[in-house]
């Protein structure tokens, strides 16, 4: 498949600014969006009324929503600014207000309702994602050095923000993780005597570490069930799960029960961070190990505990 130059040059600077590879994907895609929605036009001929012309044909016909728009403009600003080499001002365009939503939530119950319907492999991710409060990218992400069973704690590598953070082990999940460290072991040893076993890492590990990419703790707690080809060094590796087989298998177990709210993966942690607090945990413990840098991202759950929270009812319940 012949490579754009252009977007390839694009890339290079995304890498170059040490971008995510999950942000340039994004980024890429809309840039080529915006180029090929304005008849395949070098972006140096266009200006701002080809771009205010993209952004409100996204907003209109595609009907996409305000976060999207704002990505899509981020993209373009990038490009702009960094490959055209110019900035973008007096643009007819103020950035979409994205909706602020309160969390949806589960009781113990629902979660763990819920869970008992996953395969075990699944089931053993939303466990964490309740139980620890992890994100599922940085479930997924987990290595087996990961875990420490003795302090009870997992080490998060560049969570969002990239910071890095310690959260809880529970105590419930050593034996299906020890049990889950084995089977990834084997896999690792089928992988050596098939002339593999290295780990999918950054290029700056592999140049520092060069040991660490055959290394088993270096290894993902969740591999996936193929080997695939590096995203940068091109060599033969094996990834960690793709989030989306976890969302089909959520998808599929919460049709099984009878609970009608909206369940994504990231609600489990919103439910680790209200059952928190609800058990009387301090909201600054609770920042810390959810991550967020402000304590204000924590307090829109106490919005949602309900009339547990400060002991408030209705006053039609008196």
């Amino acid at each position: 498949m012949n490579k754009s130059p252009f977007l390839e040059s694009v890339r290079v600077e995304l890498r170059t600014r040490r971008y995510s590879l999950k942000t340039e994907k994004a980024y890429l895609h809309w840039i080529k969006r915006f180029i090929l929605f304005n008849d395949k036009r070098h972006p140096d001929e266009m200006g701002n009324h080809e771009i205010e012309r993209f952004l409100n044909h996204l907003a209109c016909n595609r009907l996409v929503s305000a976060a999207t728009q704002n990505l899509a403009l981020c993209a373009i600003i990038f490009l702009y600014r960094y490959i055209i080499k110019q900035e973008i001002k007096g643009l007819n365009y103020a950035s979409s207000q994205v909706e602020k939503t309160l969390p949806t939530v589960l009781t113990h119950n629902e979660a763990t309702q819920i869970i008992s319907h996953l395969p075990s492999k699944y089931g053993l991710i939303a466990n964490m994602l309740y139980g620890s409060g992890l994100r599922i990218n940085e479930a997924l992400s987990l290595r087996v050095k990961d875990l420490d069973f003795n302090q009870g704690t997992i080490f998060v590598f560049r969570g969002k923000g990239k910071k890095d953070r310690y959260t809880l082990l529970p105590k419930s999940l050593h034996q299906p993780l020890q049990q889950q460290i084995e089977r990834v072991k084997q896999l690792h040893k089928r992988d050596l005597n098939e002339g593999f076993g290295m780990a999918s890492l950054p290029p700056s590990l592999i140049r520092k570490y060069k040991h660490a990419v055959k290394d088993f703790a270096w290894q993902y707690l969740f591999p996936s069930s193929t080997r695939c080809v590096h995203p940068y060094d091109s060599y033969i590796c094996r990834h960690h799960l793709h989030e989306t087989t976890f969302r089909k298998a959520l998808r599929v177990a919460l049709l099984k029960t009878d609970i009608c709210k909206r369940v994504k993966a990231h609600t489990f942690r919103h439910s680790f961070a209200t059952e928190l607090l609800q058990s009387g945990s301090d909201i600054g413990t609770v920042q810390m190990l959810l991550g967020h840098e402000d304590v204000k991202t924590t307090q829109i759950y106490t919005h949602v505990i309900g009339n547990t929270f400060a002991y408030t009812s209705s006053p039609i319940d008196k």
